[in-house]
């Protein structure tokens, strides 16, 4: 094999295991979409951690709509926060 079939192979055999995929990292949600599915992921952009340590509650699920039920009814150990402030 030449070298330019060599990389159109090794391109066409890495495509074969990836998706292409668009983030958008939101003030609001954030959004995953992928190739040929559309919009595979809308969840808000919030995530609870204890204050001190910034480790995310509950084994690193409190993000999303289940850490923005958390906003303004946590204890004085936990915030529930926007990563994401002003689109930075």
């Amino acid at each position: 094999m030449r070298t330019s079939e060599s990389a159109v192979f090794w391109r066409r055999l890495i495509g074969l295991f990836s998706l292409d995929m668009g983030i958008d990292l939101g003030t609001c949600n954030t959004l995953v979409a992928v190739r040929g599915e559309g919009i595979v992921l809308n969840e808000p952009s919030v995530v609870a951690v204890y204050k001190g340590t910034n480790q995310v509650l509950n084994g690193g699920t409190a993000v999303g709509l289940a850490a923005k039920e958390m906003l303004g009814r946590t204890p004085g150990s936990v915030s529930a926060i926007r990563p994401l402030k002003d689109g930075v």
